[in-house]
């Protein structure tokens, strides 16, 4: 499938992008913070997305690595993207934060990833051929 344009928003609208996204195949994560905010994920290269506003209502949070940039609205707290720790150069797309894509009747496959035992779960992706 080709990538589409999509648009995303926090909750309150003050963090707005848009994403060119193939969303044919999308990831979950069981990591301590992907479980608690419930993201389904979409990695996409920096070219493919555009901050269209709120970039200074964005506060940032970091753990454990600092490796991940965890970046939330900070009126509303809603994580719409994030520089994931397996590739920092790349950004997450929250896909559950498209304005224009609907998770629960879209149709997709979804991949796990087993952020719990993050070393090992990097380690079987990177040795992919």
């Amino acid at each position: 499938m080709a990538k589409k344009m999509y648009h995303g928003s926090c909750h309150c609208g003050t963090v707005k992008y848009t994403a060119k996204l193939d969303l044919t195949t999308l990831t979950q994560c069981n990591c301590s913070i992907c479980r608690k905010k419930g993201t389904i994920h979409q990695r996409i290269p920096p070219e493919d997305f555009e901050l269209l506003s709120g970039e200074n209502d964005l506060t940032l949070y970091q753990f454990d690595s600092k490796e991940a940039k965890h970046l939330f609205c900070k009126n509303c707290g809603i994580h719409s993207f994030s520089h994931p720790r397996f590739d920092p150069s790349k950004i997450t797309i929250n896909v559950r934060t498209l304005d224009d894509y609907e998770v629960q009747t879209a149709e997709y496959k979804l991949t796990t990833f087993d952020g719990q035992n993050w070393e090992k779960a990097a380690a079987t992706i990177r040795n992919k051929p």
